[in-house]
């Protein structure tokens, strides 16, 4: 038997068979239409998986489950409401299930199944207590125990990008101040560095981009750092300081035995994860006992299709 994992993503989705090893033996994308709406999308990704399933000669009878990450929150009841998108409260369970009436179809947070991915087959395997950080332009992120998923009462759980750890000079774009998000994603580098630069910082992060601060990205920063420029430093130190508050009251919570990054900004990872311990040593509670060894993602973007097919 096979499985199948969908990724959906704003401007592209990805589709895979994965073998009970979590191979990815065949892949297959298409563009997500978001201007077409909810049924156009929904009927792309039908398509999309019959043809991945016809071209390599393969029966839907011989296959396990199709799973999804969806880039939102699934409530109860099948329903998502996802901005990117353009979708409010979209019955996307019973879209899924008149689509594909011959197999079981599951779904969830895109940034959960990455971590369930990386949980089964990557960097987290074999840990009971597991939690993934997924730094991109956001923050998300999934905690997984005994190889599942946890997502809490309601399905609202692993939102680990927006526990709240501090008050910051400009606000989430869920509407709170002070989310993990806003001091430890792709967007709060660029953000801090615009707001160093233009109170008058001298770096030469400006003049890697030729003096255009829209042209600042995290990437730009990280190579600023590697250059000892004062100002990356002091950016990259505020997101490592924030990061290791995060992770020391998700030690003090749930004792992981692994924490793992993954996402856009753990390209930085050899910056990122040096010296990270001794800061999180400075927030746990224990600090004399050992605590969640730090590392980083190894199953890159496949993550999503092998997390999916396995939920």
């Amino acid at each position: 038997m096979y499985f199948v994992g969908v990724d959906i993503g704003g401007t592209g989705i990805q589709a895979g068979v994965v073998n009970e090893f979590g191979k990815i033996l065949f892949r297959k994308e298409c563009k997500t239409d978001v201007d077409s709406g909810f049924e156009k999308v929904m009927n792309d990704i039908n398509t999309l998986v019959r043809s991945l399933l016809d071209e390599n000669n393969i029966s839907i009878e011989n296959i396990e489950s199709i799973g999804f990450g969806v880039p939102s929150f699934i409530n109860k009841t099948g329903l998502v409401t996802c901005v990117n998108l353009g979708w409010f409260e979209v019955d996307f369970m019973d879209a899924l299930k008149r689509r594909f009436p011959e197999v079981k179809v599951n779904a969830e947070n895109d940034a959960t199944v990455a971590a369930l991915g990386e949980a089964k087959f990557g960097s987290m395997k074999g840990a009971s207590v597991a939690v993934m950080y997924t730094l991109g332009t956001g923050v998300g992120g999934g905690i997984i125990i005994n190889e599942k998923a946890f997502t809490g009462a309601h399905g609202m759980g692993s939102e680990i990008g927006h526990a709240i750890i501090g008050e910051n000079y400009f606000d989430c774009n869920c509407g709170n101040n002070g989310c993990l998000e806003t001091f430890c994603s792709a967007t709060a580098i660029i953000k801090y560095a615009q707001k160093l630069i233009i109170e008058g910082r001298k770096s030469v992060i400006l003049d890697l981009v030729e003096g255009d601060l829209e042209q600042i990205t995290a990437k730009t920063v990280f190579d600023a750092y590697r250059q000892g420029d004062e100002v990356a430093i002091k950016i990259i130190t505020r997101f490592k300081m924030y990061l290791a508050k995060a992770m020391a009251s998700i030690i003090n919570i749930l004792d992981p035995e692994i924490i793992s990054i993954g996402g856009g900004v753990s390209r930085a990872s050899d910056i990122i994860l040096k010296d990270i311990e001794p800061i999180i040593r400075e927030y746990v509670l224990y600090r004399n006992e050992d605590f969640a060894k730090i590392v980083c993602a190894s199953l890159g973007s496949d993550a999503g299709i092998i997390g999916a097919a396995f939920l």
